[in-house]
């Protein structure tokens, strides 16, 4: 009898402890797993980033013509609610997963003044809506970006087609336009930046006659274009960071944070005639059918 009891009380104690630990391991089960919704649940949330990108003193220049037949420009306040705007969402759009405002931009015949390609591009306003209002080499500026190619297509021969990410453009006070009977502000830019088959490409202006009145420099023609310099890092489609420098007589442009181009010179000395803007996004350099590229900045950020 007593060895009966003993039985009886052992299978009693092997169920207990083999039910418990059953329902320890389903108690255990579910909270890995509410943790790992949880876990799914941020990450999903994380994902959703917007650009460091103020808009307040830029205005865009998209793709196509307005009603009057000239390249469809927003500017503040209504850049500010561009998302939102079916004109602009083909061409400059957000991408929310990346944290980008994405420039997209492709051979169109919506082309500005003097250019016969086409661009989803930033051009800053010191003054909100007022083109008049500009900057000097001795004021001096600093511009920083963020980029990256997202996608671009090829030539003929199979090799990238190029973009201009970054200028500085020279702009003609309306004395000087008047002085020398131009009829517009436009003058030459003395900075582009291309992304040129995954390089970084810098453009600037010379003079041709290092001797040219200060009225002679006011002339486009008195500009030519130097041979150019490339980067020694290749970006490809990956993120990088350029930044811009201008000060009195100079210009620095920096890559990453490690590789420099200075600008010191005569040509950069008697730049200082011309008032300048900033410029920024994607000036599409091809007219080949079927091509585009898509341009992504991350943060953009101007300071004089």
């Amino acid at each position: 009898m007593k060895h009966f009891r003993k039985e009886i009380l052992s299978i009693i104690l092997i169920v207990f402890i083999s039910v418990n630990a059953t329902c320890q391991d389903k108690v255990g089960s579910v909270s890995d797993s509410d943790v790992k919704v949880e876990k799914r649940k941020k990450k999903r949330k994380k994902k959703y980033k917007l650009p460091n990108i103020d808009l307040s003193h830029w205005k865009v220049t998209l793709p196509i013509k307005n009603d009057a037949g000239k390249p469809y420009e927003i500017e503040p306040p209504e850049i500010f609610d561009f998302a939102s705007n079916p004109v602009a969402k083909p061409y400059m759009y957000i991408d929310s997963t990346k944290g980008a405002i994405v420039f997209h931009a492709m051979p169109t015949k919506s082309t500005t003044r003097n250019t016969k390609y086409s661009r989803s591009e930033l051009r800053e306003q010191m003054v909100p809506g007022n083109n008049n209002v500009n900057w000097t080499f001795a004021q001096g500026g600093n511009l920083k970006g963020k980029i990256q190619m997202e996608q671009t297509t090829k030539d003929a021969e199979g090799k990238y087609h190029r973009t201009i990410i970054m200028q500085i453009h020279g702009r003609l006070t309306n004395e000087q336009r008047d002085l020398i009977g131009q009829d517009d502000n436009n003058a030459p830019p003395i900075l582009k930046i291309y992304w040129d088959k995954g390089k970084v490409r810098v453009k600037t202006k010379v003079l041709k006659n290092l001797n040219a009145s200060n009225m002679e420099l006011l002339h486009e023609d008195a500009w030519g274009d130097d041979e150019g310099f490339s980067f020694e890092q290749e970006v490809g489609f990956r993120k990088f960071t350029l930044e811009v420098q201008v000060s009195e007589g100079k210009m620095v442009v920096i890559l990453n944070g490690n590789e420099y181009k200075v600008y010191e010179n005569i040509h950069m000395r008697r730049w200082g005639i011309f008032e300048n803007y900033f410029k920024a996004g994607n000036y599409f350099q091809s007219r080949d059918e079927g091509s585009f590229s898509k341009v992504k900045f991350y943060d953009l950020e101007v300071s004089h």
